[in-house]
């Protein structure tokens, strides 16, 4: 067993990979901005739920209660909203798709509810599917949800049904649906966790459709509403996604930025008013950018380090990786970052080109480690019988010689 450090400045590191990007100034908004990390590396925030991660890699990179059980409000209607860009993407559904206002959806959602949201939809008119994923992404309608629901699948339990045949998909364990809105039900559940791969599922899977993410406001019925999202036209580069709010889950947000050409997802809840939401979520989102670097460790193709080998015709073999390496982690790790080299070896001749030889284990501070499979990369020749026995004898010599 052969165990090699790698130096840091092997890998494809560089001065400037954390080098700061021009953007516009941040002004700090709360007063826990003066110490946002402890000594422990927490970030320190009133938020009961907090997740920060990478778009590019999936990586979370920060988390507080991730997977602790919350109720997800308005930010359900992430999910109301995928399965109706997934079924717009299949062509079930069109943006001109027609659906007409039920007297039960109306009832419940308009005239029943005189504090919730809604896109004030009248009873039995026509609207478009366009305008209904308006009303629920802009306005938070929760009318819109309900006629999408039963224009989809007949009734709310038959589209909390496909909503959670979704989560399963994705992975989302943590997820149960039970209405297409989010408002109170004692069974429907969701975590940070999941929010955060719903979020990256839609930005992914329907890139032409998270436009409306974008738009700041809504007029429907002669009523103009505004994007709840705090972070829109204020967080330079925010660009989507979902409020939510109830009593008992508190002020939360699943928002997304761009900056130099990376995003980041937060999922941010259990916040105790909108003043508070708007600073902890830009506070939280800014930091995010600034503490936290994907950095690319290898390029595909590139050479990790060198094996001995036996009885070839050469004595070493190149070991590469066969795709781009990145990690996540924060500034202050790079000093830490490691990479270990383990193989079984020496080699025995002969090596084949892109033979599986090892492994190279990277490791940060605060970083998920990661295992990474490296390959020969070009063959090696085994050496004629004499030469192997000469090179055992040699090596029987060496050996005896030490004792």
């Amino acid at each position: 067993m052969r165990l090699l450090q790698i130096a840091a400045v092997a890998l494809s590191l560089s001065a400037s990979a954390f080098a700061q990007p021009a953007e516009a100034p941040y002004v700090p908004n709360a007063a826990s901005d003066t110490a946002p990390l402890t000594e422990m590396g927490e970030i320190a925030t009133p938020a009961r739920q907090l997740l920060i991660m990478d778009y590019g890699t999936g990586e979370i990179l920060y988390e507080k209660e991730g997977h602790t059980l919350m109720k997800p409000a308005s930010m359900a209607k992430l999910m109301t909203v995928a399965v109706l860009f997934d079924k717009i993407k299949n062509k079930e559904l069109g943006l001109d798709t027609i659906f007409t206002v039920s007297e039960k959806a109306w009832r419940i959602s308009v005239a029943g509810r005189s504090t919730s949201s809604k896109m004030f939809l009248d009873v039995n008119s026509k609207v478009r599917l366009e305008d209904l994923l308006r009303g629920i992404i802009i306005q938070s309608g929760n009318d819109a949800t309900m006629v999408a629901a039963e224009g989809v699948a007949g009734s709310e339990e038959g589209f909390a049904a496909l909503m959670n045949e979704k989560a399963q998909a994705l992975g989302m364990k943590d997820s149960t649906f039970r209405n297409s809105s989010g408002l109170p039900d004692p069974d429907q559940w969701v975590s940070a966790h999941d929010l955060a791969i719903l979020a990256r599922y839609i930005i992914s899977e329907h890139p032409q459709l998270f436009r409306f993410y974008v738009e700041r406001e809504f007029t429907w019925n002669k009523i103009r509403q505004a994007n709840r999202n705090p972070l829109l036209g204020r967080f330079p580069g925010a660009d989507g996604m979902k409020t939510g709010h109830t009593d008992e889950s508190g002020y939360g947000l699943v928002g997304t930025a761009v900056r130099d050409g990376r995003r980041i997802i937060m999922v941010i809840n259990g916040l105790t008013s909108m003043a508070e939401r708007e600073a902890e979520a830009t506070r939280i989102l800014e930091l995010a950018f600034r503490e936290f670097r994907s950095l690319t460790l290898f390029n595909k193709g590139d050479i990790v380090a060198d094996a001995e080998v036996f009885g070839g015709v050469r004595r070493s073999v190149p070991l590469v990786v066969k795709d781009r390496v990145m990690m996540s982690m924060r500034r202050a790790a790079r000093d830490q970052l490691q990479a270990v080299l383990t193989y079984d070896g020496p080699l025995n001749a002969p090596v084949a080109r892109g033979a599986k030889v090892g492994v190279v284990t990277i490791s940060a501070p605060g970083a998920k480690t990661q295992t990474v499979p490296v390959y020969a990369g070009s063959p090696v020749a085994r050496v004629g019988a004499m030469e192997t026995i000469a090179l055992g004898i040699k090596g029987l010599m060496g050996a005896t010689s030490q004792e």
